[in-house]
């Protein structure tokens, strides 16, 4: 994409790198012209930003949770291009008067009537002034009629019996919420209402019409489903009466044990209990016929009663008991009924019932349904119109907000702390980090975060008094890292004020800053003597513990034989080559130490330059490797990981950083005791190492004879060893 030669484009450097100055509305109208590898994004998420969500979704034309350079293109020249003036864009406020609208163009009149019947439905026929709050409820807009455009038709739309028709569709089929709150129905849910009715009766009228499927006409039915229920029990009697007419000896264990009724017996006995309903319909005997009225098990006998009366009286007249031919008479008589209602159509409408199905159908309602839709539907353009004005006002209020962090990163780098991918500040370790962004994805984000060269901390975010829950990543830019660890804890603040609790759960160690590598060394070297010193005094004490266990196993075992202890191995002398060899090891320590003394104390004035130069020396390499890294502090990689197409390298440089981490300063015009009431007490050991110090130096000076010119001839190095020390380099090797 070539730039437009006709528009003249304003840059500012930041970060690095060259960003586009929004200035005017002009700028905005152009941004089509603007070559997108200007742009310092091209891509980001919907949500996770500082930014109204429900801006960001109008302007997600195809809704797939993001924001692409081409939605921004068309939004912003579209917000522009129906403002008389674009410049009011650069001031962001949630309401326009209606002069603000270009009604010159028909998208643009459209709007304007739009915004005038909202203030009519407001009761605010005459304002000349729209806010976004006025849009906000558009089913307060809408509240004055059944008709909005959104194709969903409420019951309170239509006339009877009309509306009696799409309460039984609702109550068949479920409902939709239309614009204005109101259940009602779309034209989908209207057609496969009618398609259901026309299927069911299809079918009823298939069986209705033969007798040999419906034997007893609208009471089959009832019979079928009574006759249903009792198959299986009915079934089970008459195998087990053939099986005691087969074999006697089989009666007493067809009709249960005694031992069986016992346990029955001991119990809280209902007559619907399942152990009851388990036993057979009635005692057992050989070729017995089923009584009807009387000796029947109590948990059956009011299904059986309904088998009479619904089922044998109809068909087989006044009967006490029923024979096995009888009863295989019934279900052959059913048979037709029980097949052609395995065919019966699963459809919600069934519980209406077949008349009033008939009825429906009948009535004509289904055309009357789908042109009241059609009538709500035609209004669908002038609710979009509604929409519209919302987004142009919401344009209003964010528009450049979101140019100024999406073609340019202005609110990050000129309004520290504003840009709309921060989510606040968190306080930890006496400072404030105001670079902290929200993580989506806390896996994903940590296996890119390295690539930023940022000290990061992640940090589970809680609230008090919710179940709410949010990673964090925060940028710690100045100050030092001794005392960041997993697990301390902090307090962040978002942009709406609210307090979470955080606690970091996982650390990115990269540099801090220049001052931290120059004490690194030296930290590093005490935090070591500290780790040995207390190493050897473990394993002294863990020495001398066991010396003490021993001595006192040996004490007793002494004390139980009645025989003293052997008498200790003597102690071995000290070889003299060991004592030998710590004397050259000293010496040559003393010599090389003594060689750096005489070398600084050799520059004379210039002395202090020595000092500085060991001290480069020793921290030097640190500073160079942060200096390096600092350099290459990167905000791209943290917002990558988190959905963004970053299309720069945002840098994070070191004056920057130092903004973006906020040190702990007493306010202007405080006064501050110095004392310490409570300080510990140094001041005879830090003296006494002082001289010890100097002693040692002093020591190290005198042995290699650089003081001789300044003392007396019997305190001078030679008059002790008769031989001027030398350096390390200039003793001759041992033969």
């Amino acid at each position: 994409m070539s730039g437009n030669q006709n528009h003249r484009w304003n840059f500012f450097r930041a970060g690095g790198f060259d960003q586009v100055k929004l200035q005017t509305g002009a700028d905005i109208l152009a941004l089509d012209k603007l070559d997108q590898k200007l742009w310092v994004a091209l891509s980001c998420p919907v949500r996770g930003l500082e930014i109204d969500a429900k801006t960001l979704q109008l302007i997600d034309a195809d809704h797939d949770g993001r924001l692409r350079a081409s939605d921004i293109i068309t939004t912003a020249k579209w917000a522009g291009g129906l403002l008389k003036n674009p410049d009011i864009l650069f001031k962001p406020l949630d309401r326009l008067t209606l002069d603000d609208i270009d009604d010159s163009t028909p998208e643009g009149l459209r709007l304007v009537a739009s915004a005038k019947r909202i203030l009519t439905s407001l009761g605010k026929p005459e304002a000349r002034e729209i806010a976004l709050e006025d849009t906000l409820d558009i089913a307060r807009v809408f509240s004055q009629t059944n008709f909005n455009g959104d194709g969903i038709l409420p019951a309170e739309a239509a006339e009877e019996p009309v509306r009696r028709v799409i309460g039984e569709i609702i109550d068949c089929l479920g409902s939709q919420v239309d614009r204005s709150g109101k259940p009602g129905i779309d034209r989908e849910t209207a057609d496969t209402f009618f398609t259901d009715c026309q299927t069911y009766i299809t079918w009823w009228d298939d069986g209705a019409g033969r007798p040999e499927v419906m034997p007893l006409s609208d009471a089959t039915a009832a019979a079928a489903a009574v006759l249903g229920a009792l198959r299986g029990k009915i079934d089970d009697y008459f195998a087990r009466c053939r099986l005691a007419a087969f074999d006697e000896r089989a009666v007493a264990a067809l009709n249960r044990e005694e031992k069986e009724y016992l346990a029955l017996a001991a119990k809280d006995l209902t007559i619907t209990a399942e152990e009851i309903a388990s036993l057979p319909l009635a005692r057992i005997a050989a070729d017995r016929a089923l009584p009807l009225l009387a000796g029947v098990n109590p948990a059956w006998s009011e299904t059986l009663t309904q088998l009479r009366r619904q089922v044998v009286e109809p068909l087989l007249g006044a009967l006490s008991e029923l024979t096995e031919g009888q009863w295989c008479d019934l279900k052959a008589r059913f048979e037709p009924f029980r097949l052609w209602s395995e065919t019966k159509p699963a459809v919600a409408v069934e519980k209406l019932g077949s008349a009033r199905i008939r009825e429906i159908l009948a009535g004509g309602s289904q055309g009357a349904i789908n042109d009241l839709i059609a009538k709500d539907k035609a209004l669908d353009d002038e609710f979009n119109a509604i929409v519209s004005v919302e987004l142009l006002l919401r344009l209003r209020r964010d528009l450049v907000k979101l140019l100024n962090n999406f073609v340019s990163f202005h609110d990050f780098y000129k309004n520290r702390g504003k840009a709309s991918f921060q989510a606040g500040t968190l306080y930890l370790d006496q400072r404030s980090c105001d670079l902290c962004i929200r993580v989506t994805d806390l896996t994903k984000h940590i296996s890119m975060s390295h690539l930023s060269s940022c000290y990061l901390l992640y940090c589970e975010c809680t609230r008090h008094d919710s179940t709410e829950k949010m990673n964090i990543v925060a940028a710690m830019t100045d100050g030092e890292s001794d005392a960041l660890i997993v697990g301390r804890n902090g307090i962040f603040y978002d942009h709406q004020g609210r307090d979470w609790d955080a606690t970091i759960v996982r650390i990115v160690e990269n540099p801090i800053s220049i001052r931290q590598a120059f004490w690194g060394p030296y930290k590093r070297l005490v935090r070591w003597i500290g780790e040995q010193v207390a190493k050897r005094a473990a394993a002294a004490e863990t020495a001398s513990s066991q010396k003490m266990q021993a001595a006192a196993a040996e004490t007793a075992k002494t004390t139980v034989t009645g025989k003293a202890a052997a008498a200790a191995a003597p102690k071995q002398k000290f070889d003299v080559g060991v004592v030998a060899a710590l004397g050259v090891a000293v010496g040559g320590i003393t010599a090389a130490l003594g060689a750096i003394m005489q070398s600084i104390f050799g520059l004379g004035l210039w002395m202090p330059l020595g000092f500085v130069g060991i001290l480069l020396m020793i921290s030097g390499p640190s500073m160079v490797i942060a200096w390096l890294k600092l350099r290459q502090r990167n905000l791209g990689p943290l917002l990558d990981a988190n959905g963004w197409a970053i299309n720069a390298r945002v840098k994070i440089n070191i004056p920057f950083g130092k903004a973006l981490t906020g040190m702990p300063k007493l306010p202007g015009g405080a006064k501050r005791e110095t004392v310490d009431p409570f300080a510990e007490k140094h001041g005879k050991r830090n003296f006494f190492l002082i001289v010890a110090v100097v002693a040692i130096v002093l020591g190290i000076v005198w042995y290699q004879g650089i003081l001789d010119p300044l003392l007396p001839v019997w305190l001078q190095q030679t008059a002790f060893f008769g031989v001027k020390a030398l350096p390390p380099a200039a003793i001759p090797p041992t033969p």
